[in-house]
């Protein structure tokens, strides 16, 4: 099982029903056939951190993860939650998967939908502040 945790905050323009907006379209991408659970909603740690939100999904393998990343639904939802988001952080992910390999796999399957989705990579690159932990 792989566990793929986002912490994020919402931009200071986003009005109360843009982020109920974007909550519902994460709520669909983590309600794709590859995820095994999910949760959406509020963030529960440190506030000094200014994460307000979480996102979290389990997801059972390797394979199931590359079906998850290249979902019509989950492609289709970034656009309109991506643009929304000040502050994301990436992780710390956990995996029960003992493979020290693991992490550069999933690595190398980030990067390589950066190079199929340009238009994602640019997305991503418009939010303020990045963290991958």
């Amino acid at each position: 099982m792989i566990v793929h945790l986002l912490r994020f905050a919402f931009r200071d323009e986003a009005t109360e029903e843009r982020e109920a907006d974007v909550l519902a379209a994460m709520r669909r991408t983590a309600g794709v056939e590859s995820v095994s659970f999910s949760a959406v909603g509020q963030h529960l740690g440190d506030p000094t951190a200014g994460y307000t939100h979480s996102y979290c999904v389990g997801i059972a393998d390797l394979a199931a993860l590359e079906r998850y990343m290249h979902d019509p639904v989950h492609l289709a939802g970034d656009p309109g939650i991506i643009p929304h988001l000040a502050k994301l952080a990436i992780g710390p992910d956990v995996s029960d998967d003992m493979d020290p390999e693991l992490g550069a796999k999933i690595m190398a399957m980030h990067e390589r939908k950066l190079a199929m989705y340009p238009e994602w990579a640019r997305l991503m690159e418009s939010i303020p502040e990045v963290l991958v932990a």
